[in-house]
């Protein structure tokens, strides 16, 4: 078996269509297995190729443009309109109609015209044992990247009493991680796009588990920093490589599991913080930090053990084509129809004649220049501009950006240092910023009450991410993405600067604050994860999001430095400022004057 997944690896395995018999049907036969055929949504019977719903005219663009490069009406039946086909569309001349459809003198690249047949044929297929199981592998990246996050967090106190390094000091302790997870990010992102989908999938988490395992040896505090930067590398590359793996072989249908997927997110941190109560709390300081990362290093470690030999792991049809390996994208499509017990209609015929432009031909390999090329082009002036094209979408634009910058900050300002903080509780706040020395090293250690308290905190968490996935959905004008999203920044911020005020005076405060603080702030990543992607229009989503993104990491790298220069013992005023980011980010959002709730793109 070690040679057979070695060879997915490093993605010289060959899928073929022949590997999975007795999954392909006709063309013609093919609505009897499709989305629309078993959610009972169209009519097959008395639907006709043309009729009022507007699929006699490709060229929709008579509509008033919203300013996102569709009008309404369009922007709608792009939406829906390949979920929904009639028995007659499900033709080489109907498909053709369909992949072609879109604004007033919009031409797609033939790689968009297959793009939307892959989309089409996964949609048919529908959810199935695959895809959940993915949900769970996918799951492991979010739980890793929480995990982590949070151990490095609960490892400070210990830190700070080991190397007689002050409380405020230790804090640069997390700029090193996430300097680590910002080049992640970004190499993994990009990276993905050159070495495919499944290697960065897999090779992310042994990144994370080697070095992880390995700063149980650090001798040093700069040793333990530079340790902390190498697996923030690896862990970076989680959500975003994960994220788009999981897009690209979810059904539109489904499209709300991505905001389950953040449930995986609180669960990293309550195993990290039961964990974290078990060793740090009955070891020494020099000891017990040390057999905690070792513990969740080994558990990073069996969840890469379970990605690489347990699972078989497709490649995604999207990178598979835009390398010009059409052939094997088609199989990967039987593959998961065969894998959920299901059937299929695409074949590398059906996709040459749908798209069978000459001016349009789909190129035989885009090259790692060009890949490269295109990765950075997100950040041009010529991307970015259409995001500002009218003033609806930049007022959107302006806003969604403001809002990743200002939460980027302000979660990592309180959350990051939230061991600290409740090592404060029902004690003065005027103690010495000062670490003991290092042959004191119990009294810089979190009570066991503390660590009991950020038990609570993260298992408070976990029903946030659940209500997120449902709310995001609810036919209310108080709730959907919009509504959902602000209110829940809200709550986080008042509760944010309750915990400033009020937590120090006793543990139960503190606990109390802190428990309603977890479940907003998922609740508020959650909806934020899924909103951003849906809220730009297709063609400029890349650039929308890339720099969303671009913008949390980087004020996310400003955070613990802020928090360690802060004036004062820092024990309240990273929290104030937390507080007053977050409070910033739900006026904005306020503002949002777009709503994605029952839209579906391609």
């Amino acid at each position: 078996m070690l040679v057979p997944n070695i060879l997915l690896w490093t993605g010289r395995h060959t899928e073929s269509v022949d590997d999975y018999s007795g999954v392909l049907v006709a063309l013609e036969d093919a609505h009897a297995h499709s989305h629309s055929y078993r959610t009972g949504r169209r009519a097959f019977e008395d639907a006709t190729p043309g009729g009022t719903d507007g699929h006699d005219d490709v060229d929709d663009g008579d509509d008033d443009d919203d300013g996102g490069g569709r009008g309404k009406a369009g922007d709608d039946h792009e939406c829906t309109a390949m979920l929904e086909m009639s028995v007659p569309e499900y033709s080489i001349q109907g498909l053709r109609m369909e992949v072609r459809r879109g604004a007033k003198g919009e031409k797609w690249t033939a790689y968009e015209m297959k793009s939307k047949l892959i989309n089409k044929a996964v949609q048919d297929i529908g959810m199935g044992r695959y895809n959940w199981q993915l949900f769970i592998l996918c799951g492991f990246g979010w739980f890793a990247d929480n995990l982590w996050m949070q151990g490095v967090s609960l490892t400070l106190p210990s830190l700070s009493a080991e190397f007689g390094i002050s409380e405020k000091s230790v804090r640069y302790t997390t700029s090193a991680l996430f300097v680590g997870l910002c080049l992640g990010s970004f190499f993994w992102g990009f990276g993905s796009d050159i070495m495919g989908r499944r290697f960065a999938f897999n090779t992310t988490l042994l990144i994370t588990s080697v070095f992880g395992i390995a700063s149980a040896w650090a001798s040093s505090w700069g040793g333990v920093c530079f340790m902390y930067a190498a697996l923030g590398f690896g862990v970076g590359g989680n959500l975003p490589v994960d994220g788009a793996l999981f897009l690209e072989f979810l059904p539109d249908a489904s499209s709300s599991l991505l905001t389950l997927l953040s449930v995986w997110w609180p669960i990293g941190q309550l195993v990290s913080s039961l964990f974290a109560w078990f060793f740090i709390a009955n070891w020494p300081a020099d000891q017990g930090w040390r057999r905690f990362v070792l513990a969740i290093g080994i558990i990073t470690f069996v969840m890469f053990l379970i990605r690489f030999f347990v699972f078989h792991l497709y490649e995604s049809p999207k990178f598979l084509l835009s390398r010009g390996r059409q052939a094997e994208a088609v199989a990967v499509v039987h593959g998961i129809a065969f894998r959920n017990g299901k059937k299929t209609w695409l074949t590398e015929d059906i996709l040459d004649a749908v798209v069978d432009d000459s001016a349009a031909r789909l190129p035989r390999r885009l090259s790692t220049t060009r890949l490269i090329k295109s990765r950075f082009a997100s950040f041009s002036a010529e991307r970015i501009r259409p995001l500002f094209s009218s003033r609806k979408l930049g007022l959107t634009t302006a806003i969604m950006w403001f809002c990743w910058a200002t939460i980027g900050m302000g979660y990592p300002l309180f959350n990051a240092f939230l061991p600290q903080y409740l090592s404060h509780g029902g004690g003065s706040s005027s103690s010495s910023s000062q670490a003991p020395p290092a042959a004191d090293m119990s009294s810089q250690q979190l009570t066991a009450e503390a660590y009991r308290s950020y038990v609570i905190t993260s298992l408070a968490g976990v029903p946030g991410s659940l209500l997120a996935a449902y709310a995001v959905d609810m036919n209310s004008p108080f709730l959907g993405r919009r509504g959902t999203l602000a209110i829940s920044t809200l709550v986080s911020a008042l509760f944010l600067f309750l915990f400033a005020e009020y937590g120090a005076r006793s543990p139960s405060a503190q606990l109390l604050f802190s428990c309603v603080e977890a479940f907003a702030q998922n609740i508020m990543y959650g909806v934020l994860y899924a909103f951003t992607p849906e809220i730009f229009p297709a063609p400029v989503r890349g650039a929308g999001t890339g720099v969303a993104s671009f913008l949390n990491r980087a004020t996310g790298l400003s955070a613990p430095v802020i928090a360690a220069t802060v004036p004062g013992d820092g024990t309240t005023g990273p929290i104030y400022l937390s507080a007053a980011l977050i409070l910033a980010a739900f006026v904005a959002m306020c503002l949002i004057p777009i709503e994605t709730r029952g839209r579906q793109r391609l």
